[in-house]
C-alpha cells in the first residue's frame, strides 16, 4: 500500500488527478499507468534486494571490496574533476561517491554519466551524419543578421556552428499566448494537410483535447495522409493505456514511443524526449511549451490556471522542424523499419512570408555533451543592454547560469524571472524558491504568476531577439532531456512575447524583497540537501 501511494503522489506531480476523472476509459488509463509505474518499481527493488544480498554474501571479502572500491571512486572522482562538466553537477556526484562509495559508484555508472549506452550514441549519430547535411547553410542570411543585429547574430551563429541548424528568413511567425489558441491554430492547420503529419510530444493524455485532435487526424489518414505520432513514455504514464498505440495503429496512424518505461535499471532513462513538435506537410510548424493533456489547456485545473505559449512557423525554417521530427522518429529503436529515403518530407516548395524576421529553430540533445539550450540563454543575458526577461516553471541553475545572471543586473541590465505562484511539484517548487535569494540580493527580480501555474518556457531581450520552445531553466532541461527551441530575432514575435510578459507580470506578486533579506533568504536544511542533488533528479 505504501507503495502505491508513493506512486500515486509521483503521478499526482505529474498532473493526474484520480478523483477528477470519473469516466471509465478515464479510470482504467489511470490505473494502466499507476499498475506500471508500481510494477517497473516492484522489480527495480527486487534488483537493488538482489544486489544488496550478493554483497552480504561476500562479506569475508568486505576489506579487500572496500579498498578496491575506494581506489575506483578515486579514479572516477579525479577523471570527473578534470572533464569540462560544468561544477554544479560534478559535486554531487563526488560528494555521493566520497560518502557511500559503492552505492555511489553504481548509481553514477548507471546514470551519472548521461547519455545513455555507445550503442545510443552511435545511433543518434548516425542518422543525424544523414539528415543534419539536409539543411540548407543559409551564410547569406547568417551574414545579414550579424550585420543587422550583432549580439543576434553572435548567438545564432553559436546554434549554427555547434547545434548544426541554420538560421531562414522568409518564414512568418504567430505567437500564441495561451495553448487553447495554438491548439485551435494546430486543428486547423492539420484539417489541410495533404501529404503527412508529423507529432511529437513529451505527454499525450488520451482525453477531450487529444481527441479533437485524433478525429482531425483520422480523417486526415482516410484522404491519403502519412500520418505520425511519437510520444515519451515516462511523460505521458498515467495519461494513456499500454494499447494507445494499438489504437492508433489500427485507424492508420503511425506511432512510436519514446523509451519505453520498463521493468529494471534501464541505463538510459534519465534521458527523456521533452521536445513538442507538430509538422504538416513540411509547410507549417507548431511548437511551444505544451503538451496534449487537458490540463494545458485549462480544461482541469489541477494548480488553478494553467499559462502556457506556442508558435507557429510557415515558411522556409520549417524544414529544421521537420528534421528534428525524423531525428528521434528514425533514432529511437534499431528494430524499427527506418526511413530510407528524406527527401519526401524536405521538398521544396514556393512560399513567399510578409515578415522579414529571422528566425532559427533549433534541437538540443543530451548525447552530444553540448547544452546549446544553456548556451543560448546565457549568451543572451551576456548580449543584453537594456532587458533580458524569462518565464520558466522550474528555476534550478548551474553557476554558470545564475552568475550570467547577476552580472547582467550587476551592470545595469534589468533582469526579470517569472515562475508559478502555485506549484506542481512542491519539492521542486521548493528547490526553485531556494534560488531566489543569491539572485534577487544581486538585483535580478523575481515574480510569481499568482493565478497558478505557468509552464511556459521563454526569454526575450532588448526588444531584438527572443525563444520559444521546450527548454526549462532547470537540469533535467539544459543537461538530460531532448529539447527544442526557437530563437527568433528582429521579428513581430519578439514585441509580442515582450508585451505577453508585462501582461503576465501584472498578474504576478513581485517576491524580490521577499527574498533579499528576512527568514526568507535563509535556506534551510532540506532546501540545501535538494539543491546539492537537483542535478541527479
Amino acid at each position: 500500500m505504501m507503495c502505491i501511494t508513493i506512486i500515486k503522489r509521483i503521478a499526482r506531480e505529474k498532473g493526474v488527478e484520480f478523483m477528477k476523472d470519473t469516466t471509465l476509459e478515464g479510470r482504467a488509463k489511470t490505473k494502466n499507468g499507476v499498475t506500471r509505474l508500481v510494477f517497473s518499481v516492484v522489480c527495480i527493488l527486487l534488483e537493488v534486494i538482489f544486489v544488496l544480498l550478493l554483497f552480504t554474501g561476500l562479506n569475508r571479502y568486505a576489506e579487500a571490496i572496500n579498498l578496491c572500491t575506494r581506489i575506483l571512486g578515486l579514479i572516477v572522482i579525479l577523471n570527473m574533476y578534470a572533464s569540462p562538466v560544468t561544477s554544479t553537477i560534478k559535486m554531487p556526484w563526488i560528494f555521493l561517491i566520497m560518502v557511500f562509495p559503492i552505492m555511489g559508484l553504481t548509481l553514477y555508472l548507471m546514470v551519472g554519466l548521461n547519455g545513455g549506452t555507445n550503442k545510443m550514441r552511435k545511433r543518434y549519430k548516425d542518422i543525424d551524419e544523414q539528415l543534419l547535411p539536409l539543411l540548407p547553410k543559409n551564410h547569406k542570411i547568417q551574414e545579414k543578421l550579424q550585420h543587422t543585429i550583432p549580439k543576434a547574430g553572435n548567438i545564432s551563429s553559436y546554434i549554427q556552428r555547434n547545434a548544426f541548424y541554420p538560421v531562414y528568413q522568409n518564414t512568418d511567425v504567430t505567437y500564441y499566448n495561451e495553448a487553447l489558441k495554438g491548439l485551435e491554430a494546430q486543428l486547423e492547420e492539420l484539417a489541410k494537410a495533404e501529404h503527412f503529419i508529423f507529432m511529437e510530444y513529451h505527454a499525450i493524455e488520451d482525453a477531450k483535447a487529444w481527441h479533437r485532435i485524433q478525429n482531425v487526424l483520422e480523417e486526415r489518414v482516410k484522404a491519403g495522409v502519412e500520418v505520425r505520432v511519437f510520444y515519451d513514455d515516462m511523460g505521458s504514464i498515467g495519461f494513456i493505456n499500454t494499447d494507445f498505440i494499438k489504437k492508433l495503429e489500427a485507424v492508420g496512424i503511425r506511432c512510436r514511443v519514446f523509451n519505453p518505461f520498463m521493468p529494471g535499471l534501464n541505463m538510459f532513462l534519465n534521458n527523456r524526449d521533452h521536445r513538442k513538435i507538430t509538422v504538416i506537410d513540411g509547410k507549417v510548424g507548431f511548437t511551444g511549451g505544451y503538451n496534449l493533456a487537458n490540463e494545458y489547456f485549462n480544461l482541469t485545473h489541477p494548480y488553478g490556471q494553467w499559462k502556457d505559449t506556442g508558435i507557429r512557423l510557415e515558411g522556409d525554417a520549417v524544414r529544421s522542424l521537420t528534421v528534428t521530427f525524423l531525428e528521434m522518429w528514425n533514432a529511437v529503436n534499431e528494430k524499427d523499419e527506418n526511413d530510407t529515403d528524406f527527401s519526401k518530407f524536405l521538398a521544396e516548395y514556393s512560399y513567399e512570408a510578409q515578415q522579414t524576421g529571422f528566425i532559427q529553430p533549433y534541437a538540443d540533445s543530451p548525447l552530444d555533451n553540448e547544452q546549446v539550450g544553456e548556451e543560448v540563454y546565457i549568451s543572451m543575458v551576456n548580449k543584453a543592454e537594456k532587458y533580458c526577461w524569462f518565464m520558466t516553471p522550474y528555476l534550478i541553475i548551474t553557476d554558470e547560469m545564475a552568475h550570467a545572471l547577476t552580472l547582467a543586473a550587476k551592470r545595469g541590465v534589468d533582469v526579470r524571472i517569472i515562475t508559478p505562484g502555485i506549484p506542481d511539484k512542491k519539492l521542486i517548487y521548493s528547490v526553485t524558491r531556494s534560488f531566489y535569494h543569491e539572485l534577487v540580493k544581486d538585483g535580478v527580480h523575481i515574480y510569481e504568476w499568482t493565478p497558478g501555474f505557468c509552464h511556459a518556457k521563454m526569454s526575450v531581450a532588448d526588444d531584438c531577439m527572443a525563444t520559444c520552445g521546450t527548454i526549462n531553466l532547470d537540469y533535467r532541461s539544459l543537461y538530460h532531456h531532448f529539447e527544442n527551441g526557437c530563437f527568433m530575432a528582429d521579428c513581430d514575435a519578439v514585441l509580442d512575447i515582450r508585451r505577453d510578459l508585462q501582461e503576465t507580470m501584472r498578474e504576478c506578486r513581485d517576491v524580490t524583497e521577499k527574498y533579499r533579506t528576512g527568514l526568507s533568504a535563509y535556506l534551510r536544511l532540506g532546501q540545501l540537501l535538494m539543491r546539492l542533488f537537483a542535478g541527479l533528479l
